[in-house]
């Protein structure tokens, strides 16, 4: 009911949460990423730092050495459904941002719905592959879970223990922490089983803040010593990567990055960092990480009354890759319209030699 009242309606305000990526950017996915089986092979091959033995005579023959070896790997990724449904009677309802003494288009109202419902669906399915990357590095391992803290997929990538060590002594536990030694002997297990030279870092904050407040750590960076490292104000990097600066240790320029990516933990509902604070991820810049992404099979495409719903499937490649499967129908009377994103990626940590993460203990 009007009356004399007069009144302005402001434009709608949309609070969004846009999914962090970093950890997911780490993972390549060139086109021969992408596939239509239900699982993915890698055969990996080693080198090793041998030197060649002289010979004492030029009539000697040959040292024969034995023909490379390889190993197979297998594996089978997980799979994600997110869908919803909307009803064509809400639709004659004011939709946010509209003037309530404007006629309700149905299928306009519909369209808008279920894009925003669709963009939903899809920043989940991001997130959980974020989560996935971020296990990978911490851990070595793939755990997902439901809400009720169930473990619905678990894969371990079997990575050697040396490349996940906890600190002997606490960082916070003052001059008996040995930071800089505990971060050194880590790149050198990376550097020796990877067989090149880890540079970049990525710190949680409760490590950062402790080795920042240990005089011992600090020193390094004293210019009155020596030049052998920098922390710099702070610098935004892509995917939400943040620059804190460069320290030398021993035979290695280590780059400090910080990270405040988040997702809503399925069983607590508590914002969680995909980043354990506690812990310093170490890896080498070019190492090979594999972002993979299996198709989900349909029986016959969409009907024709969702096409004009339906967006294209939402396939990219490169670092950071993504191919999620849009979907759509409808029931038999037409009046409940639903969809839905599927997807099967996996992230493999292809080079598992090539990094590594210690928790400080803090």
């Amino acid at each position: 009911m009007s009356n004399e009242a007069t009144t302005r309606m402001l434009r709608m305000y949309e609070q969004t949460a846009e999914p962090a990526g970093f950890f997911a950017s780490l993972f390549q996915s060139p086109r021969e990423n992408f596939y239509n089986s239900e699982g993915v092979e890698i055969d990996i091959m080693r080198d090793d730092e041998d030197v060649a033995i002289v010979v004492t005579d030029l009539s000697t023959g040959y040292r024969i050495n034995s023909a490379d070896i390889y190993t197979n790997k297998r594996y089978i990724p997980p799979i994600f459904k997110e869908g919803f449904s909307l009803t064509g009677y809400d639709q004659i309802k004011r939709q946010p941002g509209q003037d309530p003494f404007q006629d309700p288009q149905y299928q306009v109202n519909m369209m808008a719905g279920f894009m925003r419902e669709l963009r939903k669906v899809e920043k989940k399915i991001r997130r959980a592959v974020e989560l996935q990357a971020s296990q990978v590095m911490q851990t070595g391992v793939v755990t997902l879970t439901d809400a009720s803290g169930n473990a619905l997929y678990t894969l371990s990538f079997q990575p050697k223990a040396t490349h996940f060590p906890t600190a002997n002594v606490a960082w916070d536990a003052g001059a008996t922490a040995t930071i800089a030694a505990d971060l050194e002997s880590l790149m050198d297990v990376i550097r020796d089983d990877g067989k090149s030279d880890p540079r970049p870092s990525l710190w949680g904050l409760d490590a950062y803040q402790a080795a920042l407040g240990n005089a011992d750590f600090l020193a390094i960076f004293d210019s009155r010593r020596a030049n052998q490292g920098e922390i710099v104000p702070m610098q935004e990097r892509a995917n939400g990567a943040k620059y804190r600066g460069t320290i030398d240790l021993g035979n290695y320029p280590l780059d400090i990055f910080t990270y405040n990516g988040k997702y809503k933990h399925p069983q607590t509902g508590t914002l969680t960092p995909y980043m354990d604070p506690a812990k310093v991820c170490i890896w080498v810049e070019d190492t090979r990480l594999d972002g993979t992404w299996g198709n989900v099979p349909f029986a016959v495409p969409p009907e024709r009354r969702v096409l004009p719903f339906l967006p294209p499937r939402m396939q990219r490649a490169g670092a950071g890759g993504v191919d999620m499967i849009t979907n759509a129908w409808v029931d038999d009377k037409g009046e409940h319209l639903f969809g839905g994103i599927s997807a099967r990626p996996l992230m493999i940590p292809t080079a598992i030699d090539t990094f590594g993460c210690i928790d400080s203990d803090v």
